[in-house]
This record gives C-alpha cells, sequence and structure tokens, in this order.
C-alpha cells in the first residue's frame, strides 16, 4: 500500500475520543451537506489541515468558513443544514 507523504499529521484524536483522519476528509467537489461541512471545521480546529488548506482545497471563501465556525459553535451541526439557515441566522 501506497501512503501519500504529508507535511501535516494523518490522524488527530478528537475531545470526544473518535479519531479523525485524512481519509475523513470529503472529496473536492463535494456537495456541501451540515455533517461535512463539520468535519472539515473539525479538521482545521484540530490541526489536521490548515485553514489556508481548506479554503484552497474546497474552493470557499474566509467568510464562508468563518461562518460555518460561528454557527457550529453556537448551535452546533443542525446549523449548518440549508433548511436551518433562516432559522439559526443571526440569533
Amino acid at each position: 500500500m501506497f501512503v501519500k507523504k504529508t507535511d501535516g499529521p494523518r490522524t488527530v484524536t478528537l475531545p470526544d475520543g473518535s479519531i479523525l483522519t485524512v481519509a475523513d476528509l470529503p472529496p473536492v467537489d463535494t456537495r456541501w451537506v451540515a455533517s461535512r461541512k463539520e468535519i472539515v471545521v473539525k479538521a482545521v480546529a484540530y490541526g489536521l489541515i490548515s485553514r489556508e488548506d481548506a479554503l484552497r482545497r474546497y474552493d470557499i471563501s474566509e467568510e464562508e468558513f468563518d461562518s460555518w465556525c460561528s454557527a457550529i459553535a453556537r448551535h452546533g451541526r443542525a446549523a449548518l443544514k440549508v433548511t436551518s439557515l433562516q432559522r439559526f441566522r443571526d440569533k
């Protein structure tokens, strides 16, 4: 098996004891759903990938990523659902 060399860690342990790996990251051309947004936010927060790498890899703006982070911090994953945006906006 070939393992691609990376600069950062291949796995990180989250506070709940679960392990997040590079393989858990969504594909570059992903269809964004709340769970995939949450994985990217956790990957950046716990050092699996850098913020710059996430923005570049997924072609998202700083503002969009910051909105994901603040939505999770305030209301959890449910706030990332497209159907919930209106309910959680500016609360």
